[in-house]
């Protein structure tokens, strides 16, 4: 990968900001990566990216690992770690696996949300309508979801689905920014809330069915035509 100068700058911004070597480098090439700074399909040499560091190679090779973990690296035979693509494919497979996943752990999670839970909830949703920076959006999102789910008592169920979080998050910022996503899926997100105030989990999981469903089906029609053309 050749070293831009918008990683640099990355570099130099992030550093104070993390507690260990490899959380500095995964979050900041994940920040590269979610923006664009690193395009999809770039080799991410280890080499390189522990100069650009100024790290050893092992935090940096612990970094894409979790990048891989992530959905945002793919490693190849005899070319190492590359930045995933986004493609209709992949997203049609995320929405899929949430769409799986999300409902179960909002059914099990709903009857033991407490009043903070759903205050919190809410005021995810509130932050998330002031906030311009499609990153951000993302984590937010990410957040509102998991503390609908974080009572659901199954600690494999909530990694997994918190990991298709992540994975989606690209998606997510690509949707905001392409397909001005945003006023429909906050409407949505308030219309989720007020089934898990009401403690209605059929509604609830019709509505998160509905929510992931549709954005997949909205997205991969985008980048299936994109890809076409």
């Amino acid at each position: 990968m050749a070293v831009n100068d918008g990683l640099s700058r990355l570099v130099a911004r992030a550093q104070p900001r993390h507690r260990t070597t490899t959380e500095f480098v995964e979050a900041t090439l994940r920040e590269a990566i979610l923006t664009g700074v690193i395009a999809p399909g770039t080799p991410l040499r280890q080499e390189e990216l522990a100069e650009t560091f100024g790290v050893s190679r092992m935090p940096v090779r612990e970094a894409l690992r979790q990048l891989e973990a992530r959905a945002l690296a793919e490693f190849h035979p005899h070319r190492g770690a590359v930045v995933a693509e986004i493609s209709a494919a992949d997203g049609a497979d995320i929405g899929a696996i949430r769409m799986a996943l999300e409902p179960m752990a909002l059914r099990l999670s709903l009857p033991a949300l407490t009043a903070a839970d759903l205050d919190q909830a809410e005021e995810l949703i509130a932050e998330m309508d002031g906030e311009a920076d499609p990153g951000r959006m993302g984590e937010l999102n990410r957040r509102f979801h998991m503390t609908l789910y974080a009572r659901a008592g199954r600690p494999r169920l909530l990694a997994l689905t918190e990991q298709h979080l992540l994975a989606a998050d690209r998606y997510l910022r690509f949707q905001f920014a392409a397909l001005g996503y945003r006023p429909r899926s906050q409407d949505e997100h308030r219309a989720l809330l007020a089934a898990c105030r009401a403690g209605d989990a059929d509604a609830g999981c019709r509505l998160v069915t509905e929510h992931v469903g549709q954005a997949a089906e909205q997205l991969t029609a985008f980048l299936e035509g994109r890809e076409a053309g």
